[in-house]
């Protein structure tokens, strides 16, 4: 159990990566849909509808925003904390709501960060320049990508 919760937790980082705020969103969606639980600890706030609204709207602007022309790349060196930021602290969510660890959830949150911000970015980069996609055909697959895996992620632990 504890292997798959770290891979569950290294894998929303990697969707962090790719989409920051869609994390924290599928993570109040699984709270909500009772997925994952979080009642009589200190992350009971992602319980509230109001939290869900709230993070479901913020992730609902960063997909329109991604595909924006004046856009920084996700490498970028604020884009890059904020990713991994929100990659330790949905892990560190998933570990809350099993009974994990959270120091090594958060880290394995920040490695898929990581990984998905390079690897996101080098293989958009690639079909784009080299195989000649359209970006907004790229970045649209990357949405899907995102939010279908959050989902996948949070609803299975």
């Amino acid at each position: 159990m504890l292997t798959t919760v770290l891979l569950f937790c290294f894998l929303l980082g990697c969707v962090a990566g790719l989409r920051a705020l869609t994390p924290p969103a599928a993570v109040c969606w699984g709270a909500h849909l009772g997925w994952l639980h979080f009642a009589g600890n200190k992350l009971s706030f992602l319980h509230h509808v109001a939290t869900l609204i709230i993070f479901t709207v913020l992730a609902g602007f960063e997909l329109v925003n991604d595909k924006l022309p004046k856009t920084p790349p996700r490498t970028a060196l604020a884009s890059l904390i904020i990713r991994m930021l929100m990659g330790a602290v949905c892990a560190a969510a998933l570990a809350v709501s099993t009974g994990g660890s959270l120091a090594i959830a958060a880290m394995a949150g920040v490695l898929g960060a990581l990984l998905g911000t390079f690897g996101g970015y080098n293989i958009r980069h690639s079909l784009v320049v080299k195989v000649h996609l359209p970006d907004l055909a790229v970045a649209l697959v990357e949405d899907v990508i995102a939010v279908a895996g959050s989902l996948v992620i949070v609803s299975h632990l």
